[in-house]
């Protein structure tokens, strides 16, 4: 930091605004990744909505349902995936390969294992009223994810991986792991067919995005004014084409998905380094809050669903979308203040791996 002397200790002032605005820089840069979990999380929220309405025969537009479904799919969850590789190498560098994976069953593999039986066993009691046919078995069999909790499986699995590449290949880590995240996308049948290889073949090259994003490119370049209406022209031409023109669907992966889910995500990182300016708290509270919402989404927004068709007979669409919407984004977020306010420890984490090292010092 720079130290100007000015007259009549002016230099105190020059000092304070200079530290200042470090940290409302420091904190812009911190705020969008948060913004970005926002719009992540409102889509999540969406397209669970929306397919939930539509398995439950709520009338809908087909054409509609099938390309906004597409849209959202092609990039809302690769967009988590390079969010949470922007963190990789700090994790890394401060706790190194094998503290950094027993951290991450604290605030990955506990909640997985918490709410999946919490939802399973909920929608087994209430299988008369939902749109699955659930099992306790199936319940039981965490190694198999199930709904939405896929991702926390996943995202384990690929920080893992992660972490023995960038222990192995050391300063080369992050281009070994680029042109292999890059090789099983495009062709994931060169990995034995199991549940774990497709999660990590179909979203590794995405974690590895995050990391490379994190580690080279520049806070203030993605402030620009002309690389945001450039983004904005890129996932307009790129959704419609892949879509509209081409009648592609997120799931045929290939060069096309990965440009698309890219291209997607381009825009929303350009549109979150420029949103620190808008002080949209609101955006801001919902991305901070965004693992209890998608671990809790489902919940809420399907109790609302079922109180709405079974109990009160409305099926108008528009309806269900909007209470579906707000119960599936506040309700969690009421939830964990309630839980904070009480006191009550162990919902969205816990301290696994201080335990494990208090009980290895024994």
């Amino acid at each position: 930091m720079a130290f100007v002397k000015l007259a009549n200790g002016e230099h105190r002032w020059a000092v304070c605004a200079q530290l200042n605005n470090e940290l409302q820089e420091n904190t812009e840069r911190q705020n969008w990744v948060d913004y970005a979990k926002g719009i992540g999380i409102i889509l999540v929220v969406y397209g669970h909505v929306v397919r939930g309405l539509y398995s439950a025969g709520i009338p809908i537009s087909e054409r509609f349902y099938q390309i906004s479904d597409s849209v959202i799919y092609s990039f809302h969850m690769p967009l988590f995936f390079f969010l949470s590789g922007l963190f990789f190498l700090s994790t890394y560098n401060k706790y190194k390969a094998g503290r950094s994976v027993l951290k991450k069953v604290d605030v990955i593999v506990y909640p997985y294992i918490i709410w999946s039986l919490l939802q399973g066993f909920i929608e087994v009691f209430l299988a008369q009223y939902t749109n699955g046919d659930v099992s306790a078995s199936e319940v039981l069999r965490l190694w198999d994810p199930r709904a939405h909790f896929w991702f926390l499986y996943a995202l384990f699995l690929i920080f893992s991986l992660c972490c023995v590449i960038f222990w192995a290949f050391k300063g080369a880590a992050i281009y070994v792991a680029l042109l292999s995240s890059l090789v099983i996308y495009l062709w994931p049948s060169i990995l034995p067919e199991s549940t774990a290889s497709i999660h990590i073949s179909q979203n590794l090259v995405f974690f590895i995005a995050g990391i490379a994003f994190s580690r080279f490119s520049c806070h203030d370049f993605w402030r620009k004014k002309w690389l945001l209406y450039i983004s904005i022209v890129g996932f307009s031409l790129s959704q419609y084409v892949f879509h509209i023109t081409w009648g592609g669907h997120y799931g045929d992966r290939g060069v096309n998905t990965l440009l698309l889910a890219l291209v997607s995500i381009t825009l929303i990182v350009s549109l979150c380094h420029r949103l620190p300016d808008k002080g949209l708290a609101w955006l801001l509270t919902l991305g901070v809050s965004s693992m209890a919402i998608y671990l809790i989404h489902i919940l809420s927004g399907s109790g609302v669903r079922i109180l709405l068709q079974s109990l009160l007979s409305i099926n108008n669409f528009w309806v269900h979308l909007a209470l579906g919407m707000v119960f599936g984004l506040l309700l969690p977020i009421v939830f964990s203040a309630v839980v904070k306010k009480i006191g009550f420890k162990y919902i969205f984490s816990a301290p696994i791996s201080r335990w494990v090292q208090r009980f290895g010092k024994k």
